[in-house]
């Protein structure tokens, strides 16, 4: 099976302003991702996967997000575009809607204050 390439420059751009830290002054948080060093491959699903190799790649994947020192900037990025597909920041597409659909419901019953990304999932 082809793997899919990985995402190109523009699409890691970020919706808006990252959360600001020390490593803002090295650069863009994507340049630290672990992902882009390797295991690409991991992150995106080839057409018509398997159940089990699915979960298997998501499962890998998430492992390399955990070692990742940008890992709740890839999140947040991910939750903002919204990224469709692929595993951002440790969660898989599905993850990621319910996770946006707390943040509205969150929203919605406290005045449209935004959670702290380090307390989502």
């Amino acid at each position: 099976m082809l793997q899919p390439s990985p995402p190109q420059e523009s699409q890691w751009a970020p919706a808006g302003p990252p959360p600001r830290s020390s490593r803002d002054l090295a650069g863009p948080w994507h340049s630290e991702a672990a992902c882009r060093r390797d295991e690409a491959g991991l992150f995106f699903a080839p057409s018509q996967e398997p159940t089990a190799a699915r979960l298997s790649r998501e499962q890998a994947a998430k492992s390399v997000c955990a070692r990742c020192p940008v890992l709740l900037e890839c999140r947040e990025h991910a939750l903002l575009q919204p990224e469709p597909y692929g595993v951002w920041g440790g969660l898989t597409a599905a993850e990621r809607r319910v996770v946006l659909s707390r943040r509205r419901r969150r929203e919605t019953t406290s005045g449209g204050r935004t959670a702290d990304i380090s307390r989502i999932a």
